[in-house]
């Protein structure tokens, strides 16, 4: 997986655990693709301190994920939901196959 979506995944499912000033700083990188100038600027730190910061972040992140799996897990489900759409296409249509399409698309709205 490209590094920049990855990390974006990571920041949305985990970003809530980490600091505020950590926070801004990574969205700043990450999202806003500030340089590490101009966050260093914007922030009162050194250039190294936010390079530091965003690794440190980076770490941290990556960490929650192989203590919790909340990305895999949301993956798997997505695959599995997809099968069960791929069956409700190729099954005949029916109440039942059709409160089952909006059960799904429920459950994945809500990841």
């Amino acid at each position: 997986m490209e590094k920049i979506v990855e990390q974006g995944l990571l920041y949305d499912c985990y970003g809530e655990l980490l600091t505020e000033h950590q926070r801004k700083i990574y969205e700043d990188a990450v999202y806003h693709d500030l340089s590490l100038s101009e966050i260093a600027e914007d922030a009162g730190i050194s250039r190294q301190g936010v390079h530091d910061l965003i690794k440190r972040c980076d770490k941290a992140l990556q960490e929650y994920e192989d203590k919790l799996h909340l990305l895999e897990k949301g993956a798997l489900i997505r695959r599995k939901a997809d099968e069960i759409r791929s069956v409700i296409d190729n099954s005949e249509k029916t109440p039942e196959l059709n409160r089952i399409r909006a059960l799904t698309e429920s459950l994945l709205e809500e990841l």
